[in-house]
């Protein structure tokens, strides 16, 4: 008896000590209330759940490195880029119109660049040859970095790829997120390494420090080849994004090419993650910044590189977002594999829709995670009743995270449409200001909805009662998600 009012007083102890570091420590309410109902409804559960993934380490020690390199990092860079940007913004102001204040305040944390080559990649099968061929093309260095890479066919084939030019002298440099990867850690890596490729994961996640760094993934998706092409978006490595799939399953994926001075933001990122995961002090030099010798045919496009991560002060990404919806004057085009959205970007889709804009998004219909889709679904009527379009993508899954805006504007990138992209994990997101990427994207978007069923407000509202409780359910720990 006594020990059990031991072990009782001592639990109470403990959820009110959580209790407090979660009133203290979560600057979201409907984060902290989600998760104070956690640790109260489940107990013991709720709060190794919170102590796991809960805590925010934006400004603690786990990135204080990281945010003291990248501060320190290309001081030369720095200046240039301050230079170029203002140039670049008073050069462009007329053709960026209604959108030109978007631009100017994404400049504050990215260098915004003209002379630009992009090309749209859909899927796989349109994304792998070109990275292939790229990738053999290299002269000098080869940057990669992913989420997720596969032990599979194409994975070995461009793990052959490297190996062959590493081989040939070329400086071949990987970065994997240690979660994302994990099938490959013990066999592709160990194989890179061996074979003078150099490879670090990003937050190696081992017992002691497992909760904070699963909670914190490199979600990036970035290729760059002698500091002149790029790619970014939201394709890993991995068999089943090229179609037919192995699994029969149709994945729908977006990504760039490009080619010019966006690629320089591009590598920025990459070696400050290199620098950080590597622990190296990779300095500024023309071979990886070459300035000078970015003259691109055919090269008119203007471009930002975004990115944004538990090292950044603001989310930059969720910023870009809300910006470019409320710049819109026409019409909204969004494709997302996770709906998720926190208030400020659904109060912004909105505020968007009752002023006339349309909207229309894209969605799975059957999501590759049951609660997550239930999650999603939660948050249909609202956006309906306030005259948003909701199409629920059938062919396959859906995977591509890009937005269009009065076809002119168009973000590919990594980052889905939830908390974990907007606050947790690191992404990176590409905003092109041209209209015929633009019109290219929406061309495309058109095609998925004959591939998709629209949401109907009048049988959505009909749905079981026991689906509605479900998802309201959810709904509530959705800023946990």
């Amino acid at each position: 008896m006594v020990l059990s009012n031991i072990i009782f007083a001592l639990y109470i102890t403990i959820l009110i000590t959580v209790g407090i570091r979660i009133i203290l420590n979560t600057t979201t309410p409907s984060k902290g209330l989600a998760y104070l109902l956690l640790i109260f409804a489940l107990p013991v559960v709720g709060i190794l759940f919170y102590l796991s993934v809960g805590l925010n380490y934006r400004k603690r020690k786990l990135y204080q490195k990281k945010i003291a390199i990248d501060d320190e990092a290309f001081p030369e860079l720095k200046s240039k880029s301050l230079r170029y940007t203002d140039t670049v913004l008073s050069k462009h102001k007329k053709n960026l119109g209604v959108f030109y204040p978007l631009a100017s305040f994404l400049s504050q944390n990215s260098i915004i660049s003209d002379n630009n080559k992009v090309e749209l990649l859909f899927n796989g099968e349109e994304k792998f040859p070109e990275v292939l061929k790229t990738l053999k093309s290299a002269t000098k260095y080869i940057h990669l970095e992913y989420y997720i890479y596969e032990n599979d066919t194409i994975g070995n084939e461009i793990a052959q790829t490297l190996i062959a030019k590493a081989r040939e002298g070329v400086k071949v440099r990987f970065i994997y997120d240690d979660f994302g990867c994990k099938n490959i850690r013990s066999n592709i890596v160990k194989e890179l390494i061996s074979n003078g490729v150099e490879a670090f994961a990003f937050n190696k996640i081992n017992f002691v420090q497992f909760a904070n760094r699963l909670n914190y993934r490199n979600h990036r998706k970035i290729i760059v080849v002698d500091g002149k092409i790029g790619f970014v978006g939201g394709i890993n490595v991995s068999d089943k994004y090229i179609n037919p799939s192995k699994t029969d399953l149709y994945w729908r994926d977006t990504h760039l090419k490009i080619e010019g001075n966006a690629v320089l933001n591009l590598q920025y990122t990459f070696l400050t993650d290199w620098n950080f995961c590597a622990k190296q002090n990779l300095k500024f030099s023309f071979d990886f910044f070459p300035f000078e010798k970015l003259k691109t045919e055919n090269g008119d496009k203007i471009v930002q590189i975004l990115s944004s991560g538990p090292d950044s002060d603001y989310p930059n990404i969720l910023y870009s977002l809300i910006q470019t919806i409320l710049s819109a004057k026409k019409e909204i085009l969004i494709t997302t594999p996770y709906l998720i959205p926190n208030n400020s970007f659904l109060n912004a889709l909105k505020i968007a829709a009752l002023s006339n804009v349309k909207i229309k998004i894209i969605v799975p219909k059957k999501s590759d995670s049951l609660v997550v889709g239930l999650t999603t679904n939660s948050f249909f009527q609202e956006l309906l009743e306030a005259g948003v379009s909701i199409y629920r993508y059938k062919r396959g899954f859906v995977h591509a995270k890009t937005m269009v805006c009065d076809a002119t504007v168009a973000h590919v990138g990594t980052a889905n449409l939830d908390n974990r992209s907007f606050d947790l994990n690191f992404e990176i997101n590409a905003v092109v200001y041209d209209k015929k990427i633009a019109e290219s994207l929406e061309s495309k978007f058109n095609e998925d909805i004959k591939d998709s069923d629209i949401v109907d407000l009048n049988e959505w509202n009909s749905r079981p009662l026991y689906i509605k409780l479900l998802e309201k359910t959810l709904h509530l720990f959705s800023s946990l998600m």
